[in-house]
């Protein structure tokens, strides 16, 4: 079974900051704003749009305490749909041709009107995704709905936090495990 802890001990001594990091901004106290939840459900989207399926199984199984079924499923479901409307959306933003920015994406992104969990929530891991992502266009989009919502702008930072720190231990596991 995985353990934060054993997870930590695989970082390299090199990386000691990010094992630090990982400790706290997984726990409520170092996530100020967020709930375990919260917390858990942006670990677990963060690390699979990190693209690191090992590391992103072991945060999943270490979210298995905080979250519900639908919980880890609007997780992998904003993940999923953030890895398409990131490329999409950061193309129509970053071409010169604005005219891409007026036609019709013609995607399915049904999950947006009905993601299974809590419409903030959905925003708050949508927005978590997005930072890994690169897309500011969508960083912009979820931050204006989640202010519309309530979140303030310490959940708002810590969950891009978590997005930093779980994208930056995947990027260093995924190394050490091809040497």
């Amino acid at each position: 079974m995985t353990t934060l802890d054993a997870l930590r001990e695989a970082i390299p001594d090199y990386a000691k900051d990010l094992r630090l990091n990982l400790g706290s901004v997984l726990a409520p106290s170092g996530a100020p704003g967020l709930t375990d939840r919260q917390i858990w459900m942006v670990a677990v989207a963060t690390a699979i749009a990190s693209r690191n399926a090992a590391f992103a199984r072991r945060i999943e199984a270490l979210s298995r305490e905080a979250l519900t079924e639908a919980a880890l499923a609007g997780a992998k479901a904003a993940a999923a749909i953030m890895g398409m409307n990131n490329i999409y959306y950061r193309f129509t933003h970053l071409t010169e041709d604005a005219d891409y920015r007026t036609m019709p994406a013609r995607l399915r992104m049904n999950v947006i009107g009905s993601p299974g969990i809590d419409k903030a929530d959905f925003e708050l891991i949508s927005l978590a995704v997005s930072a890994v992502n690169g897309c500011g266009l969508c960083l912009n989009a979820h931050d204006a709905v989640l202010k519309k919502h309530g979140v303030s702008r310490e959940a708002i930072q810590s969950a891009v936090r978590i997005a930093a720190v779980i994208h930056a231990v995947a990027g260093v596991l995924a190394y050490e495990v091809a040497a």
